[in-house]
């Protein structure tokens, strides 16, 4: 199997982080989002699990909001702050401890973008939900980081002659579309929330990244440090390139959120083709043209 991500050295980068003081932005929103998701589904959920989230916030928001009761936290790595409704359990996202059919709810908050093998991921979470039971999740995916990943491109490829792995790839919201139906889930949905950072340097944003654990994490990087020559002229790019007029530089994330549910028999299910009893044109009111058949003008 493909390993593209270092899972120890995201340990060390998550622990690095935390003894730097970590910057908390981006988990903030995800986990007041996750607050907002469960509410609007109007269902108290009893066994819960917050997986991998690298920091306490979606834990404490759910449990604010009354939304669950009890959240085991099955976190890779042990977290000094204690909660009595929320005991730790450490594990691997990649190899989850839970019996099938044991959880109403699974959360997880910026996560699951480093998982090795997310298919199979999806498909432990699916059989570990009982039937009716909910997976909510958000991960960093689509055109995160674009502008940084662009600027470094440019750089390298004009200071050393070819360029390396610097920003991680992430999944886009069609795949993971598809891997939530491939995984199993019932009334799979997948959205964007994309948010833009505005920043005066990108060695201020390579700093928040640090203080986050999200780092350049790729098995294939290239190590060491960047040259003084490529860094320079990186800076030069981005503010070529993505720089407001006043001078300030976008940085964009785009949060994939995920949301599916354990198929139980009572849930909606879609109609058999052929079932409707009002025909598309008709409910929209427009005009229905055969095959082959144009409206006037069309084609021009």
């Amino acid at each position: 199997m493909q390993t593209p991500f270092d899972r120890a050295l995201l340990a060390q980068r998550r622990r690095r982080a935390c003894a730097l003081g970590p910057v908390t932005f981006l988990i903030d929103r995800v986990a007041e989002d996750i607050k907002d998701r469960l509410s609007a589904v109007r269902r108290r959920f009893h066994v819960v699990v917050d997986l991998g989230t690298p920091s306490d916030a979606v834990r404490r928001s759910i449990l604010a909001a009354g939304a669950v009761e009890r959240v085991i936290a099955a976190v890779p790595m042990p977290e000094t702050r204690a909660d009595e409704r929320a005991p730790i359990v450490i594990t691997d996202d990649e190899r989850l401890p839970f019996r099938e059919t044991s959880l109403d709810l699974v959360v997880s908050g910026l996560a699951l973008q480093f998982v090795n093998d997310l298919p199979g991921a999806l498909v432990q979470i699916r059989r570990a939900l009982k039937p009716d039971g909910l997976f909510l999740a958000a991960l960093v995916g689509g055109d995160t980081l674009t502008e940084l990943r662009q600027a470094f491109a440019i750089a390298e490829t004009e200071a050393e002659g070819g360029v390396s792995p610097r920003v991680a790839p992430f999944s886009d919201v069609r795949t993971m579309g598809a891997l939530l139906q491939r995984a199993g889930f019932a009334l799979p949905v997948v959205d964007v929330d994309r948010v833009v950072v505005r920043y005066d340097s990108p060695l201020r944003l390579m700093h928040d990244l640090r203080r986050m654990g999200a780092t350049n994490l790729m098995v294939e990087r290239r190590r060491g440090v960047v040259r003084r020559q490529t860094l320079a002229r990186l800076i030069e790019v981005y503010a070529e390139r993505f720089a407001d007029p006043d001078g300030r530089l976008r940085a964009s994330f785009d949060i994939i959120w995920l949301s599916g549910w354990a198929p139980h028999e009572n849930q909606q299910q879609p109609l058999r083709p052929g079932s409707a009893r009002m025909r598309l044109a008709d409910a929209l009111g427009t005009q229905e043209f055969s095959t082959g058949e144009k409206s006037n003008g069309e084609g021009r």
